[in-house]
């Protein structure tokens, strides 16, 4: 088994962990995103919206993809606003 075969091994219970984490509190991580991208938007004073914007939602679907279990199908609706 090579040096990656041995980390991949290590490291598929905490990916399990994650996912299942990711799919309870998956609104709680959504509301966190969304309080950060509007502080660092303050902050930077609208400076970088465009980019901000676009790395909250990349977030977003990285945790709804990290949440749906089953690998296939539709993920989840986004909560609504």
């Amino acid at each position: 088994m090579g040096f990656l075969d041995n980390l991949k091994a290590k490291l598929a219970p905490a990916k399990e962990k994650v996912g299942d984490l990711a799919q309870q509190h998956g609104g709680k991580i959504d509301q966190g995103l969304d309080k950060a991208a509007r502080t660092v938007d303050q902050r930077t004073k609208g400076k970088y919206s465009d980019k901000i914007v676009s790395g909250t939602q990349k977030a977003k679907d990285a945790v709804d993809r990290l949440g749906h279990k089953d690998g296939g199908g539709t993920p989840p609706p986004p909560p609504a606003s």
